[in-house]
Formats: C-alpha cells, sequence, structure tokens
C-alpha cells in the first residue's frame, strides 16, 4: 500500500532537508541532529517517579533512567533504545519509556549502554547483559519484588533485546517473561531483499545502516556471531513469548519477518505485526502518527498480557 499519509508528510520534509553526512569526522554533529529530532515530538507523561542513576557494569558505571508508573506496577521492563548502536540516548526515548510505563502499568528501566565507534561489538551486548541481570537481581530495590521482567527496544535495541533473551534463556536467577522488538536489526552479516526495495527515500537508508554496521562490528567475522546477528543463532528454542512490529517501508523489514518465522519454526509463542504504509522510526511518532499509536497500544497490550501475576 501507498505511504502512510501521515508519515508521507515527514517523510516528504525528510527527504527534502539537507542530506546529512554519516562519516566518523561528523559524529558528533550527526548525534546531536538526531537527538534534536526525537525531542521535537514532545514529552512523555508525568510518572509517580523518573530517576537516574547509574549501576555496574563491565567497563564501568552504566547509566541507566528508572520509570515508576502511577500506579501498582504488574511488571518490570528492561529497555534498550534504538540507536544503530551509534547515536541517541536515555533522552532520544525518554517519551516512549513514559507511555509504556504510563500505559502498560510497567516499571522500566531504560539503558544508556555503549555506543560505538568508541566501544565496538560486544561492548553493547555485555553492558545490557549486565544491566537486565542488575534489574532481575535488584528488584526490591526499585520497588519491583516478585513482578515478572521482559526486554524490549527498537531497532538497534530490538537485537539488544533479543541478544538479551537468547543468552539469558536458561540462566537462573533471570526469567525474561516475554519480549518486544520494534523492527528489529538480527542480521548484519546480509543485506535482504528489502534493502534494495527500501533502501533510499524512507528516512533510513541502506547506505546509514552500512555507515552504522561498520561502526558496530568493524570485523567482517564479528558480523557471524549470533550476539550481533541473532538470526543465525542455530538453536532460537525455549525464548519467550515475543512481539515483533515491522513497517513495510523498511530496509530492516524482512530481517525482522524472518526472525519472527524463524522463533515459530523453533516453538516460540511469536506474534509478527507488520504496519503497512509505515517507515523506520514510526514508534517514535505518536503525536503525529495514528498509527504509531496502534504499534503502542499493541505492545502496552501485549506486556499487560504476558506480565500478569
Amino acid at each position: 500500500m501507498p505511504l502512510d499519509p501521515e508519515l508521507a508528510e515527514l517523510v516528504t520534509l525528510a527527504n527534502a532537508a539537507e542530506p546529512a553526512h554519516f562519516d566518523l569526522h561528523n559524529l558528533e554533529k550527526l548525534r546531536a541532529q538526531a537527538l534534536a529530532g526525537s525531542l521535537a515530538y514532545g514529552s512523555g507523561p508525568q510518572l509517580r517517579m523518573v530517576e537516574d542513576r547509574e549501576i555496574p557494569g563491565p567497563r564501568g558505571q552504566i547509566p541507566v533512567r528508572i520509570y515508576m508508573p502511577n500506579t501498582g506496577p504488574c511488571g518490570v521492563v528492561t529497555f534498550f533504545h534504538g540507536s544503530g548502536f551509534v547515536i541517541y540516548n536515555l533522552d532520544s526515548h525518554d517519551r516512549e519509556c513514559r507511555l509504556l510505563a504510563a500505559e502498560a502499568s510497567v516499571i522500566v528501566v531504560s539503558v544508556d549502554y555503549a555506543l560505538a565507534p568508541e566501544e565496538v561489538f560486544p561492548a553493547a551486548v555485555d553492558d545490557c547483559l549486565a544491566a537486565t541481570r542488575w534489574v532481575a537481581s535488584h528488584r526490591a530495590e526499585i520497588g519491583a519484588t516478585d513482578l515478572p521482567l521482559s526486554v524490549g527496544g527498537d531497532s538497534a535495541g530490538g537485537n539488544l533485546a533479543a541478544v538479551v533473551s537468547w543468552i539469558l534463556r536458561s540462566e537462573p536467577g533471570v526469567d525474561i517473561s516475554s519480549q518486544f522488538l520494534i523492527y528489529p536489526v538480527v542480521d548484519i552479516a546480509h543485506e535482504s531483499a528489502s534493502y534494495d526495495e527500501n533502501g533510499k527515500g524512507y528516512i533510513l537508508t541502506a547506505e546509514i545502516m552500512r555507515f552504522f554496521i561498520d561502526c558496530y562490528a568493524p570485523r567482517i567475522e564479528d558480523r557471524f556471531d549470533p550476539r550481533s546477528s541473532p538470526l543465525l543463532a542455530e538453536n532460537l528454542s525455549d525464548l519467550p513469548p515475543t512481539l515483533v512490529i515491522t513497517a513495510e517501508y523498511d530496509p530492516l523489514r524482512d530481517e525482522g519477518e524472518a526472525y519472527a518465522r524463524a522463533l515459530d519454526a523453533a516453538g516460540t509463542k511469536v506474534e509478527l505485526l507488520r504496519f503497512d504504509g509505515a517507515v523506520h522510526g514510526f514508534w517514535q511518532m505518536t503525536p503525529v502518527s495514528s498509527i504509531a499509536r496502534l504499534a503502542m497500544a499493541r505492545i502496552t497490550q501485549f506486556l499487560m498480557e504476558t506480565l500478569k501475576s
């Protein structure tokens, strides 16, 4: 189907703007522009408490932001923001974390994992594993005693959520009840057909993705590691109930949908939900997009369904 009319306006504006130069010499400017774009959609709802703190990680302290809902929580979510592994931070996804906490009545722990190229693979994975283990073992400290745990993220954050669930699926003391993966990166070793089909003109381009991957995994052999490309894992069994969201006009569409099929074949309960007419990043556009609001509503419903005590 054609681009969603609400999103088409944003795509037209993006295509009319002066193109950003994705190279290492321009990195800080790219990060500032990307963050400004996220913040342009406004702030999220007021919550009972939002707290910034640091937790121990493999290379030092990891910044996290903890969101407490206004009502009694039904679970806790460890959230990994999108970034291409290179851009964004806790602020870029603050509104989405507030919405998740408010609408799903969950405690959200958003993780500011190490970014590339300063820290390459597997630094981000190691940070996200450490943060998830910390959340699982410190539930009482964050008001989540005996509450079930979910993990989730968008784009690169979806990659990290999938990897965390896969690695920790049988680890004692870390019982992940569900995962939600929003247009996830799951195979950085290969380019699917949607790279050609949607590689230009839809905000996230194939060229930008190649830059991100080069930053995150400069060694080609690392791109075949299941910790960077979870679609390549030999065994995807024993994973928690999963929601995978994809966008029709997204270079990452096909790999996300292939991952959902692989989970289903391995016996995982999985729901694949493609949003026709949508582009990569649409989930963050709830103030201007009705289908973004539909996606948020389905995620919150999924969390409430899978985190029931």
